[in-house]
């Protein structure tokens, strides 16, 4: 008898192995696929059997280029991942990787990822220069728009997602991505922008209060500044109030998650274990 247990023991906990589903892992800026090393193999270590795919695409100074050059890549990528996995995939992106994994997943209406993570990304814009002083040591939040808002500008990714609160107009007028796929401008895409992301079966959003370099750190859930520097949550944003992207309807349906995780680094997000357990590791499944 407790031979025919521990085989069904075993022959369950088999099954339970391949029952995970395949997982995407998308970099941020400045960095490359062995930045994700720590999150890939606490994956592989905690779900034994699971196919998970580091995307090395745009890495280091590459990530730098056009948000929707970008975007374009990971998309085939994804859509190529997509079509060998029918049962479905998990898409997590950190940082800048986040929002260009969200697009991703818009620009493909047919898409089969069931859940999409967050992890620490600027859905909503970026409006600090403290990470990019590498790239541009005297930038400054005030004056940035002066190069995002240009046509040099809109060729860098950040410029994609650099979002003035005092340069609004400016950011409509010129803004080639954020503005797009938030569906604040009105495109030949924006129906289908929108019913991707309501295709999705769980969405994660994740970030917190410590993070030091999303700038306002609650735009990882899609709340922003306005104009008096003072930050909208994202339910009391006309992204939400409208449905511009389906938001609300995921939240109405259960399908929108927001973690808070407070005393958390930006840097930490995708290599702490401890913090890797608790606000990626459940939605995993």
């Amino acid at each position: 008898m407790r031979r025919y247990l521990c085989i069904l023991v075993l022959i369950a906990s088999i099954v339970h192995s391949f029952s995970y589903k395949p997982v995407v892992l998308l970099h941020g800026i400045l960095s490359g696929a062995d930045s994700m090393s720590v999150l890939k193999e606490l994956i592989e270590e905690l779900h034994p059997g699971t196919m998970v795919y580091n995307c090395d695409k745009f890495s280091g100074w590459n990530s730098l280029e056009n948000a929707w050059r970008q975007v374009e890549q990971i998309r085939d990528y994804i859509d190529e991942i997509g079509k060998a996995h029918p049962e479905g995939i998990i898409f997590l992106g950190y940082s800048q990787g986040g929002i260009l994994a969200r697009a991703a997943i818009q620009s493909l209406p047919q898409h089969n990822v069931k859940t999409f993570i967050s992890l620490s990304s600027p859905q909503a814009g970026q409006y600090g220069t403290s990470f990019l002083h590498l790239i541009f040591p005297d930038l400054a939040a005030k004056t940035a728009f002066e190069l995002f808002y240009s046509r040099v500008g809109q060729h860098t990714s950040v410029g994609g997602y650099w979002n003035d609160p005092f340069k609004q107009s400016l950011y409509m007028k010129y803004s080639e991505f954020l503005p797009v796929i938030n569906n604040e401008k009105i495109s030949t895409n924006s129906t289908d922008f929108k019913k991707a992301l309501v295709r999705l079966e769980k969405m994660v959003m994740v970030g917190g209060p410590n993070d030091d370099v999303i700038t306002p750190w609650e735009s990882s859930h899609f709340g922003y500044f306005n104009e008096d520097l003072d930050v909208v949550e994202f339910n009391k944003r006309k992204i939400f109030t409208a449905d511009l992207i389906g938001l609300k309807t995921l939240l109405d349906a259960d399908k929108l998650k927001i973690i808070v995780k407070p005393r958390v680094h930006h840097l930490s997000w995708h290599r702490q274990k401890d913090v890797i357990k608790e606000v990626i590791m459940p939605y995993l499944d």
